[in-house]
């Protein structure tokens, strides 16, 4: 009964933040059905969990296998967050702005469909998440050097895919 409220706790804290990160990973909104397996395996594994990463990170690293399970069974949808154009364009919004906004989204929304799953994976959980290098080291089972260098270089492929696309967006200098 212990481990049922336990998961019925982190799912009224976590469940928000695994909807969303398996939104931004398959790419669909449709993923209710997403979050509930991962609730359901971490009920199921909650004997295994040791305690030694926060629950967000376990639950988190769940989600990522139940999302690589579930990507094997179908394709992947193309889809890209607005949010993360934020640091893009300036925060004033006037129509103009707003129509060069959705034309850069659909730009960096093709490049970053370009770049390998490793690369999407990283810069879903550090840019869009908030995750820390750390957690996202833990998530990926990867050290924290290697999530580091995968998001330097994913934002070094992404500006090159937008630059080859006549764009000039420096995507390095606004996030660091």
């Amino acid at each position: 009964m212990e481990s049922d409220d336990r998961i019925e706790r982190w799912f009224q804290q976590y469940g928000n933040d695994i909807y969303n990160y398996l939104a931004y990973f398959t790419g669909r909104r449709d993923v209710e059905d997403l979050v509930q397996e991962v609730f359901t395996r971490a009920l199921r594994g909650l004997s295994d969990y040791e305690g030694r990463a926060q629950p967000k990170t376990w639950l988190l690293t769940i989600a990522r296998h139940a999302a690589i399970d579930s990507m094997r069974k179908q394709k992947m949808i193309d889809w890209f967050p607005e949010t993360v154009l934020g640091f893009l364009i300036s925060k004033e919004r006037t129509p103009e702005k707003a129509l060069v906004l959705k034309e850069q989204l659909h730009e960096v929304y093709q490049a970053m469909n370009q770049l390998k799953r490793t690369y999407r994976e990283v810069m879903i959980l550090r840019l869009i998440e908030g995750i820390s290098t750390e957690e996202t080291a833990k998530i990926l089972g990867w050290s924290e050097a290697k999530v580091s260098t995968t998001l330097h270089r994913a934002i070094k492929q992404l500006q090159k895919q937008l630059t080859n696309r006549g764009k000039e967006v420096h995507l390095h200098d606004a996030i660091f």
